[in-house]
């Protein structure tokens, strides 16, 4: 059986440090590399980054829209670098954020099976038709051991139109689900079982937040934490909101892939963003 997500992040972060990249091919990027906006180009960008960053970096995170743009074509490229990205000990977050109800829900959360042509470790999850929407992807997550990502506090500029509305704010109560979720299943996968382990479940809270204005106290699961970098998120941002009191996973993807597309130059900026998270 499949170590829980959480333990297989903590196990992944501890070999080689928490740093995140997103795989975002879109159309300047391609250009900028002199790439097609192709299926051809497509898989050129993504193989040179399976290439330069699945030996080495904890977590890569494919944008599935990105792939999904060129048809069936885009898919298939995905389908083969994610298998690949995982061979070499990348774990993979696919950036999908889907959210829907009861079969519909279950169908989407089928990325977490292992059997999925497109299997993959987690993904990105939207709370917004109520906590219950997204039962059945937390329940496919415990059965194989995926985990999965809850969209809490992002930080694009009107956010907060919805995601601070009430008291608590809609964004507090999306971590309050997420860390029942996470308290619900240590009591189903104790700790003797796979040994001690983060939550597989974790909250998405932007990186370039002016202040922490949910409490994340006793999440018991980890951030993803987008916009270092190009979006201005600092390292310094990260300790400001963060300190040491939960398990953060950094995203970074312009200020990496820009380097492209030489392998041995993403990879130096990936190992530069390393560095600085772990100094």
């Amino acid at each position: 059986m499949t170590a829980p997500f959480g333990q297989r992040l903590a196990e992944a972060v501890a070999a080689r440090g928490p740093l995140c990249v997103g795989i975002d091919p879109h159309v300047p990027l391609l250009e900028a590399w002199g790439l097609p906006d192709d299926p051809s180009g497509l898989a050129r960008f993504t193989d040179a980054v399976v290439d330069a960053l699945a030996g080495t970096v904890a977590v890569l995170k494919p944008q599935l829209a990105f792939y999904e743009r060129h048809g069936s074509r885009g898919l298939a490229v995905l389908e083969e670098a994610t298998a690949r990205a995982r061979a070499a000990g990348a774990l993979v977050l696919l950036d999908a954020k889907r959210g829907d109800i009861g079969s519909t829900m279950d169908a989407y959360a089928d990325y977490l099976r292992p059997e999925h042509p497109l299997s993959v470790d987690a993904m990105t999850v939207s709370p917004y038709l109520g906590p219950g929407s997204l039962q059945p992807a937390v329940e496919t997550a415990r059965r194989f051991g995926g985990g999965l990502f809850v969209l809490a506090r992002t930080s694009n500029p009107d956010a907060g139109a919805l995601q601070l509305v009430g008291e608590p704010s809609v964004a507090q109560r999306v971590v309050d689900t997420v860390r029942g979720w996470n308290a619900s299943g240590a009591a189903q996968d104790p700790a003797g079982r796979f040994g001690p382990t983060t939550g597989s479940f974790g909250i998405v809270v932007g990186a370039t937040l002016t202040e922490l204005d949910v409490d994340l106290t006793g999440l018991g699961g980890p951030v993803l934490a987008p916009g270092l970098g190009a979006q201005g998120g600092a390292v310094s941002d990260l300790r400001r909101l963060f300190g040491a009191s939960v398990p953060v996973v950094p995203t970074v993807s312009r200020d990496v892939l820009g380097a492209g597309p030489d392998v041995a130059a993403l990879r130096a900026a990936a190992e530069r963003w390393a560095e600085a998270l772990t100094a």
